[in-house]
Order: C-alpha cells, then sequence, then structure tokens
C-alpha cells in the first residue's frame, strides 16, 4: 500500500519528541486552550455520551477531556508518557495520573472500557506497541478514541499549539495504523475549525466556527477522531496448513495375500 510505506517512511526519517506536561498544561490554561477544551468535549461527548459503570482511561495528555466522565464512570485514570513527563491530576482529591512507558501500561488485562488517547500516537516512535498495550488492557467490546492533528489543517502548520508538533495523519493513515493493530474503525468526526489564533472577538465565534466547517469544510478541521472496537480474534495467528504426506499400503512379512493383515507408514 502506497500511503502506508510512504507513511512510514516520512515518520522514520522525522525526529518526533514529546511536548513537556507542563507546556501542555499552559497550553490548556491559555484562552485558545480552553476553547479547544470545549470543542472537543463537545464532540468526544457526542460520540461517546456516556460511561457509566465503565473504568476510562486517558493516555497521553488526556486529562482536559476527564473531568466529564468522572462522575458517571466507575472509575477514570491517566497515564502519561515517561518521555513526556506528569503533571498532577485533579487538583482536588487524590491523584489518578500515574507516569508509565507508553509500550508497557501499569495495568491488568482487559481491565478497561474505554480509552482517550490524545497527544500521545503523534509523538511516539512506538505506535505498534502502545497500541497494542492498549488492546492489551481493553476489554471484550472495549473501545478506543483517538485524536489526531490533520495534516490538512491550519493546526498541524503552526507550533504555538501542540497539534503543531508531532506526525499529522490523514483519516484514511488512522484507519489503517488502527487495523494494521487489532482495531475494528467504527465511525469517525472532526473538530476545531476555528484558526488557532487568540483573537477574542474569534475565539469568542468559535461554535459558529465549529457549525460551518463540519457541514462545509470538512476536510480543514484541526483534528481527527476515530473510534475504534476491539478485534477480540486478531491476535490468533492463523496456522499454517500443513502438507499431508501420501500413506502407502504395504504387505507384511508373512501375511495372506489379499487378506486384512496390512500396515501403513
Amino acid at each position: 500500500m502506497i500511503g502506508s510505506n510512504s507513511f512510514r517512511c516520512s515518520r522514520a526519517c522525522v525526529p518526533i519528541m514529546y511536548i513537556d506536561a507542563l507546556d501542555l498544561r499552559e497550553f490548556y490554561e491559555s484562552s485558545l486552550g480552553q476553547v479547544t477544551r470545549r470543542m472537543l468535549r463537545r464532540r468526544i461527548r457526542e460520540m461517546w455520551p456516556h460511561a457509566r459503570g465503565q473504568v476510562v482511561l486517558g493516555v497521553g495528555y488526556a486529562t482536559p477531556y476527564l473531568r466529564m466522565f468522572r462522575e458517571e464512570a466507575e472509575r477514570v485514570l491517566a497515564v502519561m508518557p515517561a518521555a513526556q513527563g506528569v503533571v498532577f491530576w485533579p487538583p482536588e482529591g487524590p491523584g489518578l495520573v500515574t507516569l508509565a512507558d507508553e509500550s508497557e501500561l501499569p495495568l491488568p488485562d482487559v481491565s478497561v472500557d474505554r480509552v482517550l488517547l490524545v497527544h500521545g500516537l503523534e509523538f511516539t516512535e512506538q505506535i505498534r506497541p502502545m497500541l497494542r498495550e492498549i488492546w492489551r488492557v481493553l476489554a471484550a467490546g472495549g473501545r478506543i478514541l483517538v485524536i489526531v492533528p490533520n495534516r490538512r489543517s491550519i493546526w498541524a502548520r503552526v507550533d504555538g499549539t501542540p497539534f503543531g508538533h508531532g506526525y499529522p495523519f490523514s483519516a484514511s493513515q488512522l484507519k489503517h495504523i488502527l487495523r494494521e493493530n487489532m482495531f475494528v474503525p467504527e465511525r469517525s468526526a472532526r473538530a476545531l475549525f476555528i484558526p488557532p489564533l487568540r483573537s477574542r472577538f474569534l475565539l469568542g465565534s468559535a461554535p459558529a466556527w465549529e457549525e460551518i466547517g463540519g457541514r462545509w469544510f470538512k476536510t480543514l478541521s484541526g483534528v481527527i477522531m476515530v473510534e475504534a472496537s476491539k478485534q477480540i480474534y486478531a491476535g490468533i495467528p492463523r496456522k499454517p496448513v500443513r502438507e499431508r504426506r501420501p500413506r502407502f499400503i504395504v504387505p507384511l512379512p508373512g501375511s495372506i495375500s489379499g487378506g486384512a493383515a496390512s500396515g501403513a507408514i
């Protein structure tokens, strides 16, 4: 597949580094970051209208989008990659964030119902190990929602936001990567049609930008969101077909011609 091969080559040739967790927190405390959080929360809520009784895990820097699940989910957790660093969350109460290598999540098998992956996939050099670990911890019927920068957007070209760093994706690339790692893409959405500027007037009109962009300019969205389900049987390798050896019937010594006394080798 040409698209997949060119993606691997481009990614291997470009050095990728995580943004520091403190810089991410600073962005989400800014006026542009707060609008970003509101717009993405709305889209996430449309795709996941509730999480009652479920275990929700955020991977990458997902804490700005996890608070809305705390009142209804059985448990909400977050894992921040070691290369990114960690910030305490939530500000009130005991911490629900841990620092770990993205290829070794500190969770047991099939222990999570939903995974929200934000500010993670575009920075890691371990795409397959990360997604395989997420597959491992997801329960049967579990869902993952991946949010990545859209390679066609202005957001991917402006380094003043986290979405201007790392490697951006097209929708087809993201779906292909998920399929390669034992997930089934179910549906997708787009968000952040507002230009990544800090104009107060522009930020105030963000809902209108989202409405117009979602109808007429979908390919120009700042981020791509893809929800996928865990493919239960994808991890079972197919056994190779063994060639059957021919069987020869050879008369045993002393056997009676035409009788039943014979052997097979």
